[in-house]
């Protein structure tokens, strides 16, 4: 037995702090946390000054278990969990938990898995830090009494089974808000001019300085430059200079992923860790942009064997944000000498992601020289702007350069050709464009984690959970949006007359953008009407200032607690007796064939156009019909509701059988003989011919044929189909690889029961599948499961190998357990 027991959060860390302690030294892993607030009631008591009550979690009994007996044997236990907040309370709970000595417990702490780290960390041990203990528990409680208090209040006030949370409602909010004003938005647009001037064998590119609000203005500008004369009226000069970012954060590195590599916030998080637990980065959880000595020492010598002395400027960065937590450097390589490492290929992309941002943040600046021509119009006080820009030195910019959110980016500057103040230009074109004002872009995952940072809304451990948590809970939809046709005026002047032009473009695309849904507006213009601190913006940031000063020991985390909940819980109790039903209803207009209202709400199951109201003394009672997943309650037109009205519809027999033509929740299809068949983008629902229909509906039989590679008699859901990564075995909805040196078309039945791993897996296979489909069913499971049987039994006898003959024998002693389930 070893005698000193390492525990850190997660196998991939113990694996990798293992191969650099001795053997005196046993690593284990408590798979994250392993103590949470009880799942029955609060989990808190109020009155008890907010005294938590935890449990362990079911699936880490046996870990606790294992490490009870682990740390009982050792001589000493040492705690290495992460150094942020969440990491200390899971060093605290393992010590509640284990009910380890304070003599033989060591708390270790790091911020890279290097070996002279953990070396340093074993010889500098510490005590538990309780208050950023408490910080954790304070968020913790908090968070579990808002969402304990406000989730019933939704399910009452707005539809049952809705949840709320305190910083995920400010996220939502700004989503809302943000569609709101963009719904709001109204488009004008201007003439843009652009003139093309011949400068020797080089054409020279300049801008008119104002841009004309009418068509009539921009034709008479392009009238008056038939005669004009064109003279540089002035040159400029001057050089600039472009310093190079900070090292990553957490949120600049979720924003950087997200442009550069087109990785979820979530995403960039799993991928950083697993680079953070194979001792390939520093912590990824940090608002620090310092970099440590080793570190810059390591980036010296780099870009000095790589790029060479000119290249190196060292520089100490400030952290900015708000309330920056206790971790002590940014995100940066643990061993800067290495360009590129070993891993799977996402992994490789965001560590040459970190290694470039780390390097370029100790280059020198990128040395350029911005030139500006003006252009002097003849009869006109309007001048043309001509800018070109060249790179003397290109420093930094030849290992990294920052990405933006900005939609709306200009082309790059390039170099001018030789001119001369005085010199006369030749008008090779002038054009005058419509161009539109365009609406404030909708969030990314990663312009919002940059907007929650800059009001000092959560940290970098609770980004990543918030935009996912707002996903799942279906307030909010990561989406793409495609664009419409619009059209715009084009008046080009060449050779002395001015033709016009009606072109189309492509506007409003969208790409994995968050979009509010209906249900995800109701409940924010609830909250934001009934618990307006909780939705406020400032309250929020103020909430995470009182954490990092319970972590620094300036606040009791009680104290705080109590300051929050007494106010908070009247708004509660108030709410729950004074505040109406909230349904987003909204009255679209008046039904011209019923004279009824038409109006759209939340409904249970989700939004919905309604027809009438219930007439208790008739009976009559309103028409339903949901909304389309495109579609949305604030901006559906009374014509667009009324339509929803005409699905499902008839359009013809085929093979016998009607077809019909309906929209459900993924778009427009048509249903003949229980088969759904989707319309295509070019199909319109309501006017889809039956002639049209058949011919989608023999499209999809031939494509579902050609899927088929063989198909088995002795099981009729067993099949060998072809996939878009090739073939592969289906039984049912399971699904099996087969290898690349086996022939799909030649497998036999046997073949396939092997490959599914055996006559024990097959079976367990078809009993699992059975089970799930007859749940609620009654005799439904015994009735599958018996008629399965006989044909595995005779199947698997002629194709599988003796050895498997005792497991069918005892296959049928499990036929008593049948009876009894009967």
């Amino acid at each position: 037995m070893s005698k000193n027991l390492v525990i850190v959060e997660s196998p991939a860390k113990a694996k990798t702090i293992e191969g650099f302690l001795g053997k005196d030294f046993t690593v284990k892993s408590s798979f994250g946390h392993i103590r949470d607030l009880v799942k029955k009631g609060y989990g808190v008591d109020i009155e008890n000054n907010f005294t938590p009550t935890y449990e362990v979690q079911p699936d880490k009994e046996k870990v606790i278990a294992e490490l009870k007996k682990l740390s009982k044997n050792a001589e000493m236990v040492w705690l290495a969990s992460d150094e942020d907040r969440e990491g200390e309370a899971i060093s605290w709970h393992l010590y509640e938990t284990l009910n380890l000595e304070p003599k033989r417990t060591k708390r270790i702490v790091f911020h890279e898995i290097t070996k002279p780290a953990i070396q340093k960390a074993i010889q500098n041990p510490r005590s538990i830090d309780i208050n950023l203990v408490n910080a954790q528990q304070a968020r913790r409680v908090l968070d579990r009494l808002v969402g304990f208090e406000l989730s019933p209040i939704l399910w009452r006030k707005v539809r049952p089974s809705l949840s709320a949370g305190r910083v995920q409602s400010v996220a939502v909010r700004l989503i809302v808000e943000r569609e709101r004003e963009i719904q709001n938005f109204k488009s004008t647009s201007a003439f843009k001019v652009v003139a093309l001037f011949k400068v020797g064998n080089a054409v020279l590119k300049a801008e008119l300085d104002k841009r004309f609000a009418t068509e009539p203005e921009a034709q008479a500008f392009l009238e008056k430059c038939k005669a004009a004369s064109f003279k540089i009226e002035s040159l400029e000069t001057k050089p600039a200079k472009r310093s190079p970012s900070a090292p990553f954060t957490t949120s600049t590195l979720q924003q950087e992923a997200a442009r550069k590599l087109g990785y979820s916030v979530a995403q960039t998080m799993m991928l950083a860790q697993r680079l953070y637990e194979a001792g390939k980065i520093t912590y990824m959880r940090t608002d620090s942009v310092n970099l440590s000595e080793t570190a810059m020492n390591q980036a010296n010598e780099a870009i000095h064997a790589n790029y060479g002395a000119k290249y190196y400027q060292p520089r100490q960065y400030k952290t900015k944000s708000k309330g920056a937590q206790e971790a002590h450097e940014a995100i940066r390589p643990t061993y800067i000498t290495n360009q590129t490492v070993d891993g799977e290929r996402n992994e490789q992309r965001l560590y040459e992601l970190i290694w470039k941002r780390t390097i370029a943040s100790q280059m020198s600046d990128a040395e350029l020289e911005k030139t500006t021509a003006k252009i002097n119009v003849s009869g006109t006080t309007e001048l043309f702007v001509a800018q070109g820009e060249v790179l003397k030195f290109d420093g930094f910019l030849k290992v990294y350069m920052e990405g933006t959110d900005d939609e709306e980016t200009e082309e790059n500057s390039s170099m001018l050709p030789p001119m001369s103040v005085g010199d006369v230009l030749e008008n090779m074109e002038i054009s005058a464009t419509q161009r539109f004002t365009h609406h404030p872009a909708r969030y990314t995952e990663a312009s919002l984690v940059k907007k929650l940072e800059e009001l000092g809304i959560g940290r970098p451990s609770t980004y990543a959970p918030t935009i996912s948590t707002v996903q799942k809970r279906n307030y909010v939809e990561k989406t793409d949006k495609e664009g419409t046709p619009r059209q715009y005026v084009n008046l080009v002047l060449t050779k002395g007359s001015i033709a016009k032009e009606i072109k189309t473009e492509n506007t409003g695309a969208e790409k994995s953008k968050l979009f509010p849904t209906d249900i995800g507006m109701v409940v924010n213009d609830f909250l934001l009407q009934y618990f307006p601190d909780i939705l406020d913006f400032h309250f929020t940031a103020k909430v995470e200032e009182e954490f990092d000063e319970i972590a620094e020991g300036k606040l009791d985390w009680t104290k705080m607690l109590k300051e929050f909940y007494k106010p908070f819980h009247k708004t509660v109790e108030k709410t729950i007796d004074n505040s109406e039903r909230a349904s987003g209803e909204r009255q679209l207009g008046i039904d011209p064939v019923s004279g009824k209202p038409v109006i759209v709400r939340i409904g249970r199951f989700g939004p919905l156009a309604q027809i009438g109201e219930t007439n208790e003394e008739t009976g009559e009672k309103p028409q339903f019909a949901s909304l389309r997943k495109d579609q949305r309650m604030e901006t559906i037109t009374l014509d667009e509701a009324l339509n929803l009205f005409k699905m499902p519809r008839i359009v013809g027999e085929f093979e016998g059988k009607e077809m019909k033509v309906g929209i459900g929740r993924f778009g427009p299809y048509v249903v003949h003989n229980s088969v759904f068949t989707s319309l295509t983008k070019e199909d319109d629902p309501y006017s889809v011919t039956g002639e049209r229909c058949i011919e989608l509906i023999l499209a999809k039989r031939q494509k579902d044929a050609d899927k088929i590679i063989r198909t088995y008699d002795e099981n009729p859901d067993l099949k060998v189909l072809n996939g878009r990564w090739g073939p592969f075995i289906a039984l049912g909805k399971d699904y099996f690889k087969i290898p690349k040196t086996m022939e799909a078309d030649k497998l036999e039945f046997g073949d396939v029961v092997q490959l599914i791993g055996g006559v024990d897996k097959y079976e367990a296979v078809i009993a699992n599948a059975a089970l799930k489909a007859s749940k609620g069913k009654g005799k439904a499971k015994v009735v599958k499961i018996a008629k399965e049987k006989p044909a595995k039994k005779t199947a698997v006898k002629k194709a599988a190998a003796k050895k498997n003959a005792p497991k069918k024998v005892a296959a049928k002693k499990k036929a008593p357990a049948k009876k009894k389930s009967k």
